[in-house]
């Protein structure tokens, strides 16, 4: 393979991006033989012409490449060092700032790391993921961003480091290939996604947020640069008040950009961001809202209850279920990897209403819970907790007796104690997975028998165990959230929100997971952030003057989707779930009984829950379909 793409990789490789809207940055560094036709096929599949901006560079050694429809990719190449960096970054140290705004940000970063090297990263808040190469010194640094907003992907193969921005650009290189990990499978019907540092392709693999790869001497390593510190600080409500007005004002400002609106659920966070947008602007904002018309699912009347304390400029739009139809190949064509969030759909749906009206950019309010305490697990787990402090002679002597005896135990409340007493035995972080699919039903009842010896069942909960005890921190309110940072932002909404926004063309940002914010909300005081069954305390409390009433006691719901029920009601959606399981049936992982057991019980009382798995098996199976396995 000396100077060219045999025909086939090239074909699979056109195939691949130009199916994906990728915006990102990609390279290499190593010798391959046959760099021109490498980055002219990359480069050129993965973008998106005339939207998209394509700035690339290869030699025999390296190449580097990057594309945003956003202007937020740039290469540098200079003196023997390549620089690739994709995101909005702002940079801490003066001359570096100068830099980015004077001729582009990569040149930032390639002077940054020449004066700083490995701690660059400190320097950098904002969205970013970048790379620096040096093929000189067969030197390679990446890192990514401290929430995971980006992502950065690698693998290497020999002498050969390969990058991107995308799973499916860097399986794409000849060096890597496109071998389905099946644990990858196994993580996903777990998770809904494939948490990093795994991806789909065995030897592919994802940074994790605030995290740095290192290529020296032919190795490499990985270490955080970067971890959330959860040390408290008790300055008092009155100056955490004050401190925190003031980042949310200047996060929103730093955040705002002409063509600008947001999303408005209706719930707290994007009722925050729309409510601080106004006050910032001095006049009103355009909102975008989805609805239902499904009992249980719809939250308009929220959102029309911030577009009137705001005096905003709504817009609305109820989602049918011939939408969920037409997104489906959105959803399996512009994911590089499978991922079954069933709210990626309103998500798209909304961005697509604010870009035909004409919008470039949306606020979200993504990561509000996460950092100020307002999942409803973490007020759940406190009665768990609960349960260790109860005397263990009590405990074991009499309560856990109780709830075994066989005439009791089938009874209301006991069942209720039963359950209880079952889940608070279970620790945490693995508590938080009781209900999950995989754990409800014997494994084997689930997957075929060769798919269970190609996977370690365990390294799902491991994964949780390992970052829930990265924690800094001992207290499992701030240990959850820190969980919550890795699983449910970075890999999960981050993901959600991110890439179906760039598929409708619009640019998404997120004011309250500024950095500046993060550290705030970190060092509050663990009883800020839950106190009692109180969800965001202190966020509440310190809003009282901006949220409505109504949305501050209002539960936590956000964009759901009502796919169960829809799949039974609308023809054209059951006969695509029904068609895309018997070719999921096919593939041999899952046992034919298991999947038509979940379709009765669907079918039954139980259309949502089940829904949930079905979505997710049946997205999976439109993924692989698109993406040519």
């Amino acid at each position: 393979m000396a100077g060219y793409l045999p025909e086939i990789e090239i074909l699979i490789l056109l195939h691949l991006l130009q199916n994906q809207s990728m915006n990102g940055i990609f390279g290499w560094l190593g010798d391959h033989g046959a760099h021109q036709d490498l980055i002219r096929h990359m480069g050129r599949a993965a973008c998106l012409p005339p939207e998209g901006l394509m700035h690339e560079h290869s030699s025999q050694v390296l190449g580097v490449a990057g594309c945003s429809r956003f202007g937020k990719a740039d290469i540098h190449v200079e003196n023997g060092l390549a620089a690739a960096l994709y995101g909005r970054p702002r940079f801490l140290d003066d001359e570096l700032a100068f830099i980015a705004r004077d001729r582009n940000p990569a040149v930032a970063v390639a002077h940054g790391w020449l004066r700083f090297g490995e701690k660059l990263p400190t320097l950098m808040h904002g969205n970013f993921a970048f790379a620096v190469l040096e093929p000189v010194k067969k030197k390679a640094f990446l890192a990514l961003d401290r929430t995971g907003a980006e992502r950065l992907c690698y693998a290497k193969h020999g002498g050969q480091l390969v990058f991107g921005s995308s799973v499916q650009c860097v399986a794409a290189h000849p060096a890597v290939g496109r071998t389905i990990d099946p644990q990858a499978i196994y993580d996903y019907l777990y998770f809904h996604t494939i948490p990093a540092p795994r991806s789909l392709y065995k030897g592919v693999h994802k940074l994790l947020p605030g995290q740095a790869l290192t290529l020296k001497n032919g190795q490499l390593s990985t270490a955080y640069y970067w971890q959330a510190d959860y040390t408290p600080v008790d300055a008092g409500f009155d100056r955490h008040r004050h401190d925190f007005r003031a980042v949310l004002d200047q996060s929103v400002r730093d955040a705002d950009a002409p063509a600008t609106a947001a999303f408005l659920s209706g719930g707290t966070d994007s009722s925050t961001v729309v409510g601080a947008l106004t006050a910032a602007r001095g006049e009103p904002v355009d909102t975008f809202s989805i609805g239902f018309d499904a009992d249980g699912f719809d939250e308009m009347e929220y959102a029309r209850c911030a577009v009137e304390r705001y005096g905003s400029r709504p817009h609305e739009y109820y989602l049918k279920p011939a939408d969920i139809v037409t997104a489906i190949p959105v959803i399996a064509r512009e994911y590089d990897e499978p991922f079954g969030n069933e709210s990626a759909v309103p998500t798209y749906f909304c961005a697509k209403a604010a870009h035909d009206a004409g919008f470039e950019h949306m606020l979200a309010g993504d990561g509000g819970d996460e950092i100020f305490g307002g999942n409803a697990r973490y007020a759940k787990q406190r009665l768990f907790e609960a349960y260790a402090q109860i005397p263990a002679p009590l405990r074991v002597g009499l309560i856990e007796p109780i709830t075994q005896l066989p005439l009791l135990s089938s009874r209301f409340p006991l069942s209720k104690l039963k359950s209880y007493v079952t889940q608070a035995k279970v620790g945490l972080p693995l508590r938080l997975e009781s209900y999950n699919f995989l754990h409800r039903t014997p494994l084997e009842q689930i997957f075929a028998a060769d798919f269970i010896k190609a996977v370690d069942p365990s390294s799902a909960d491991a994964a949780l165990t390992e970052a829930y005890e990265r924690t800094a921190s001992d207290h499992y309110i701030n240990r959850m959230m820190h969980l919550d940072l890795k699983f449910t932002l970075a890999d999960n909404d981050l993901r959600k929100v991110g890439t179906m926004t760039e598929a409708a063309g619009i640019e998404v940002r997120y004011p309250l997971l500024d950095d500046r914010m993060v550290a705030f909300a970190n060092h509050l005081p663990v009883d800020y952030k839950v106190r009692g069954q109180k969800l965001r305390w202190f966020f509440k409390e310190a809003l009282t003057d901006l949220l409505p009433e109504k949305i501050i006691n209002k539960s936590k719901h956000g964009f759901g989707l009502p796919f169960g029920v829809w799949s039974m009601q609308y023809a054209p959606l059951g006969e695509l779930v029904g068609d895309s399981l018997s070719d999921f049936k096919r593939r041999g992982w899952i046992q034919p009984a298991y999947l038509d057991h979940m379709l009765a019980m669907q079918r039954g009382q139980h259309a949502s829950y089940y829904g949930v798995m079905i979505w997710v098996m049946m997205i999976l199976e439109r993924w692989l379909q698109e993406n040519g396995h």
